[in-house]
């Protein structure tokens, strides 16, 4: 699977898109903000976003809600396997994966529980993407009808590792493949671990993104991305 890469293209915008992207950046930058005075707090700071979306084709985590997507999910028809697949694969290069090599073959993202720390380690490779599969004749994979559970992950800040997770609830029977990703954070001190499912604690910070429908009605930026301390 292609990783981003190379210069982008450049896309002329009508001043309709321009005003609501404009919008758009007040919020990312108060967000910015925001995101940025957490990082230099001497305490260590978990960021946590809730959510609820139904994974699709592209579909990109940004675990830092920072505009930019980390990793991309992939569900999709195998014509060689008569069958279905969803997997995970880096955005760019230095983002990796929790997972097992596989002999001649790409790898696959653990399904981890809660509770596992996710640090520095030679489980985090970018090889390991497969999720699970089905076809005509089975369906297998870790992530096979996995409830509640967790891909590994490391990302780059600055040039530094970060560690964060995502939590996805995934099915793979014959001939049918869904998935949800229910939630999703990261730690904001480098190179410092986290524990898979933490969400609550004085070291927990939720946050709500901002939705660029939201924005482009007008309404005030700052609501969009309120940010509280968990109890």
């Amino acid at each position: 699977m292609p990783q981003s890469s190379g210069p982008r293209a450049a896309v002329h915008l009508s001043d309709s898109v321009h005003q609501h992207l404009n919008m758009y950046a007040v919020a990312a930058g108060a967000a910015g903000v925001g995101m940025l005075a957490l990082a230099q707090t001497a305490e260590a700071k978990i960021v946590y976003t809730p959510t609820h979306v139904k994974l699709t084709n592209g579909l990109g985590l940004d675990l830092n809600n920072d505009g930019m997507n980390d990793f991309t999910f992939a569900t999709s028809t195998t014509t060689a396997a008569n069958g279905f697949f969803v997997a995970v694969e880096p955005a760019y290069s230095g983002n990796l994966i929790w997972g097992k090599k596989r002999p001649y073959w790409l790898g696959s993202a653990s399904a981890l529980p809660a509770g596992v720390t996710i640090r520095a380690s030679k489980k985090l490779q970018a090889s390991h993407t497969l999720m699970c599969y089905t076809t005509v004749i089975n369906a297998g994979g870790p992530w096979r009808n996995a409830n509640k559970r967790y891909l590994g992950l490391e990302f780059q800040i600055n040039g530094k590792a970060h560690y964060g997770w995502a939590r996805l609830n995934v099915s793979c029977l014959s001939w049918a493949v869904s998935g949800t990703l229910t939630g999703y954070a990261y730690e904001t001190i480098a190179n410092k671990s986290i524990k898979t499912g933490k969400t609550k604690g004085p070291d927990v910070i939720t946050v709500e993104p901002a939705s660029l429908g939201h924005l482009a009605r007008g309404a005030s930026p700052i609501p969009a991305w309120r940010a509280r301390e968990t109890k």
